[in-house]
């Protein structure tokens, strides 16, 4: 006899395993007999109850025989007081129903049921290790039961869902079981079951009646608190494999046998309910307003993995958390932060312990700089805790000391005043402390370092705001103060140090230090958190490359950005002008324009020092004006700083207070935000998407600082596609170096080469697949908005040559679909950062979106290729063509000027340089690609030029002896123009160069400027 390998096998083996049977065991054990008769004598696995189908209640969404049968074996004083009347139980479930469409399902498992003066208990606890013998046998009658194949549709008998969890009747999550064996899977099929053929609109799914359901297969779990139609979000609660998505092997059973090994049990799926479900949001508004918050697994992980090795271990031990941005650290502090206070010692052996009856900690200390993590704290306390009022800030020793003695258990202090805190700690000798550290979100920068210094007896730095580095203060703290052994430090970071590893990791037996838990960027990308805001990483030298591909070839339309970006001139005002309107003019143009993030998106510029920040906003203030746009940029930097004799400071700058700016800026009126260093950690903008950077990003602050962009924006529809960053400073090299440690799948390439697109489109179009015509009539038919009736001949014809007509082999086919899903995924992202159009491109871009879902490789080695392509990013093709030999080779005149050398325009200090061959060198070097001509024969044209300048009849007159700069400037750019039209026959190249282009223009003027100065 075969194995069974369909959905009812896997139904079967998660049965056994919380219930210790199984219905088709006990069908053969008892053909004639009503099995649910005997099944109750069946508790063993897990200690659920088998459920029977027919005890659910469509109407109030409860296992009936389960509720009345836990109330009546454990509260029965309290339900005599009911049954004096003869509809008592309609008057249970009457209140029981109005309850839960109130306030939900969680706050009747935590606050039980009141119906007139019976107060119910619907979830008795479970023990802790200090719990007494009578907590322990009230949790034992809480009935835990699993229920197959429930007809839950009062209009429709027939739909059924697979699986049913009831604490005491009450119905706490729902299962969608597919199989990858009978060719159905959890993340595609079964989250479209629950999207689109559940009706939501029955009890039993409406919000606030479970806490989770599941979709569930051998190899993945997905899951939502909320269903909504074709709208319901799902998220992976899967453990991770190799850093990534997924979960990897299990020997013992299926990739996702820890959802009923380990997260079903009734001690886990209790712990759960008391601890971790959290009902966001205010108490006063509508249950649909608010939102049911389910813990994904790392974050279940990693709080029951702290508490249970500080149970073992005591106090005085240290913590790194490292988990990404994505990862939910602010639920994942305010889980952890409460469950420490209830942390009791497994025995009297336990360090720092004071019985196994007391708790490890009198209190745990917060060290957080974001308010939303406050208010997290104490919602997640309101909810959990019979106990009100046990949080409190501290930002002193005397705080500290008062908040203990007043019985605070959770305190909340800031990063700044962190000094204070610990010398606090070390005078309370007699008390145990947990201090949790939350560094990943905390900028620290001008005067909030100040005070940080100045609690370490240091000086205040006038220049903070670029160089503060929060995980060093925090450990220069704790050198400098005497640690006593009298607390322990859990510290959480996406982005941690050496040092912070050494001081926080886990030693290994190599002598080198590991996080205690880890959910890296890698997985936070995969499971869809967070965007990887490397998939379109352009460097300035890379942009300009892409440029130089379009010139080479006649199908492309050049823009007038392609051209400006040539004038890349560093360290003097002109440059900021050109790159401010590089920027402005790709934002406008490739995001405003195209309306990204449903119109909302925003663009952060990354400068140097404040001083560029403040000319980087005016200039772009001004370009804003002139193109008169109806958004505005906004700047942020701390303290004062003199520009050009003006003194400047947010406020000024901006015509409203500092403390406004994070509000400001989420409004549709400011889209731009121009920075130094503030905001460049710390600051969640979702709608920001595109980064323009000028300034040396390495290690950490890369790391952290384009990171602004990852933060996810379902509601907007933001794609990875719709990320883009701009780098005029740093090298592909540097940022890779700098995720690196921390983003184990990054992988950046070069330039990108776009003739790649052309080589793919070649290959397509000879297979024969499909003609020209019918792309045309495709994408005709499609902008038009034509009946989907009149698309599908068109992609069906196309398909059917594909599947059939052309009688391709399968590795043509598969060689075929490829290149195709190649051609799609780069042109998707290569489309969005370039300044120029192909129409055929974009026209077969489009057909082949629709036609490859219908292209079939028989071969499933190939569809393995193709869940690899899936995968592959537009910076993983680039570092493959780079391999083969086939990117584009730069040479050295095309390198990236580095910001930080001299500037360009020469040391005229300097007796052995001829002023005139230094322009020339320089001029050439960058240019002349676009300018035929010899360096000898440029430096005739230059000196006749010069020359004709100097001989103008308004040279002295305009120029020499005009003290208005303005005018001097616009009298020799007169001048110069004169002089080539005069050339214009004879330097026929030259004078459309100067004519045409813009930035040759505006270098060949600077370098006539200078000539014409030389002494």
């Amino acid at each position: 006899m075969s194995s069974t390998t369909n959905e009812q096998a896997l139904e079967a083996a998660i049965e056994k395993k919380l219930t210790g049977s199984t219905l088709e065991a006990l069908k053969a054990q008892y053909p004639q007999g009503n099995i649910f008769e005997v099944a109750e004598s069946y508790r063993s696995g897990n200690g659920y109850w088998l459920g029977n189908p027919q005890d659910f209640n469509k109407d109030y969404a409860i296992d009936q025989k389960r509720f009345w049968h836990f109330l009546e074996n454990t509260q029965a004083e309290e339900l005599a007081k009911l049954q004096r009347a003869s509809d008592w139980k309609l008057k249970i479930l009457e209140r029981l129903d109005r309850m839960i469409k109130k306030y939900g399902v969680l706050h009747i498992l935590r606050k039980g049921l009141e119906v007139e003066d019976a107060n119910f208990t619907m979830l008795y606890v479970s023990p802790l290790a200090s719990s007494g013998k009578t907590v322990k046998e009230n949790f034992e009658k809480n009935e835990f039961s699993v229920t197959r194949q429930i007809c839950y549709s009062k209009t429709n008998p027939r739909e059924e869902i697979d699986m049913v969890l009831f604490i005491n009747g009450l119905a706490v999550s729902t299962i969608e079981l597919k199989n990858h064996w009978t060719g159905q899977n959890a993340r595609v099929h079964g989250v479209n079951q629950y999207k689109n053929n559940r009706d939501i609109t029955q009890p039993l799914l409406q919000f606030g009646r479970c806490l989770v359901h599941f979709a569930v297969d051998t190899d993945e779990i997905f899951m939502t608190t909320r269903l909504n139609g074709k709208d319901t979000f799902f998220l992976p609660f899967n453990k991770g494999v190799n850093q990534g998505s997924g979960n990897p092997v299990n020997p013992y059973g299926h990739k996702t046998a820890y959802l009923w090994d380990e997260i079903l049990t009734r001690q886990s799926l209790a712990n759960i309910v008391q601890h971790f479900v959290t009902l966001d949001g205010k108490a006063n508004e509508p249950l649909n307003k608010r939102n049911l918050i389910f813990p994904r697994y790392h974050q279940l992980e990693v709080v029951r993995r702290i508490l249970k090795d500080a149970s073992q271990q005591g106090i005085g031990q240290t913590y790194l958390i490292q988990h990404s941005a994505g990862s939910g650290k602010s639920n994942s502090i305010a889980w952890a932060a409460y469950q420490l206070i209830e942390c009791y010692p497994i025995d009297d052996t336990v360090r720092g312990n004071r019985g196994i009856e007391k708790p490890l900690f009198d209190s745990v200390i917060v060290v957080t700089d974001r308010t939303i993590l406050d208010k997290q704290i104490r919602e997640n306390i309101k909810e959990f805790s019979q106990v009100k009022n046990i949080v409190a800030p501290a930002f002193s020793s005397q705080e500290l000391r008062t908040n203990l003695e007043t019985g605070k258990k959770i305190i909340i202090t800031t990063i700044q005043k962190f000094p204070f805190i610990i010398d606090g700690i070390a005078d309370l000798s007699d008390k145990r402390f947990a201090v949790i550290i939350d560094e990943a979100h905390s900028s620290q920068s001008g005067s909030a370092a100040d005070n940080m210094n100045r609690a370490m007896g240091k000086k205040a730095n006038e220049e903070n705001e670029e160089e503060i580095d929060t995980q060093d203060l925090i450990l220069e703290v704790m050198r400098s103060r005497k640690m006593r052994g009298n607390a322990s430090y859990l510290a959480f970071t996406a982005t941690p140090k050496n040092t912070t590893l050494e001081k926080f990791g886990v030693k290994q037996t190599d002598e080198s230090f590991k996080p205690f838990h880890l959910y890296s960027m890698k997985q936070a990308i995969e499971e869809g958190f967070i965007l990887d805001v490397l998939a379109n990483y352009t460097t300035y030298k890379s942009f300009y490359e892409l440029e130089k591909s379009i010139e080479e070839n006649p199908d492309f339309k050049t823009k007038k950005a392609q051209k400006v970006l040539k004038a890349y001139v560093e360290r003097h005002k002109e440059t900021i002008q050109t790159k401010a309107e590089i920027m402005i003019d790709h934002f406008i143009g490739n995001v405003v324009a195209t309306k990204k993030l449903k119109g909302k998106a925003k663009a952060m510029v990354a400068t140097q020092s404040i001083e560029s920040a403040i000319l980087y906003f005016m200039a772009i203030r001004k370009i804003l004006a002139d193109k008169n746009v109806n958004f505005k940029a906004v700047i942020a930097f701390s303290g004062k700083k003199t520009v050009n004799g003006i003194e400047h400071t947010e406020d000024s700058i901006n015509g409203f207070a500092g403390k406004d700016i994070k509000d400001k800026f989420d409004d549709d009126e400011y889209k731009i935000l121009v920075v130094a260093n503030k905001f460049l950690t710390g600051f969640d903008q979702p709608k920001l998407c595109t980064m323009y950077v000028d300034k040396k990003l390495q290690g950490v602050l890369a790391v952290q600082a384009l990171s602004r962009l990852n933060r996810s924006a379902n509601s907007l529809g933001k794609r990875v596609e719709d990320l883009f960053i701009l780098d005029f400073f740093n090298s592909t090299e540097d940022i890779k170096a700098a995720f690196d440690p921390f983003y184990t799948s990054t992988t950046l390439s070069k330039a990108t080469d776009v003739g790649v697109l052309s080589e793919l489109k070649i290959e397509l179009d000879e297979v024969g697949v499909y003609e020209w015509n019918e792309i045309e009539d495709f994408v005709e038919k499609y902008f038009k908005n034509a009946d989907a009736q009149q698309l599908s001949p068109i992609i069906d014809t196309a398909a059917e040559r594909f599947n059939e007509a052309l009688e391709l082999e399968e590795k043509h086919k598969a060689d075929f679909k490829i290149k195709a899903k190649q051609f799609v995924k780069i042109y998707g992202q290569v489309a969005a950062i370039m300044s120029f159009e192909n129409e055929r491109w974009e026209k077969l871009y489009w057909f082949l979106k629709f036609l490859i879902p219908k292209l079939i490789i028989k071969n499933p080695e190939n569809d393995k290729l193709d869940e690899l392509l899936n995968k592959i990013d537009l910076s993983t093709y680039g570092l493959q063509r780079t391999k083969l030999g086939q990117s584009i080779t730069l040479d050295d005149k095309e390198t990236m000027i580095d910001p930080q050398n001299a500037n360009p325009r020469g040391v005229r200090d300097g007796e052995e340089i001829d002023p005139l061959d230094l322009i020339i060198k320089s001029f050439n070097e960058k240019w002349f690609q676009g300018w035929n001509a010899t360096p000898e024969e440029q430096r005739v044209k230059f000196v006749s030029i010069a020359r004709f300048v100097r001989e103008h009849p308004n040279f002295k007159t305009h120029y020499v002896n005009n003290h208005d700069v303005q005018n001097r400037d616009l009298a020799l750019m007169r001048m110069i123009s004169d002089a080539i039209s005069q050339q214009r026959k004879s330097e026929l190249e030259l004078y459309k160069l100067y004519v045409n282009d813009g930035a040759f223009k505006m270098a060949l003027e600077d370098s006539i400027r200078r000539m014409v100065e030389v002494r």
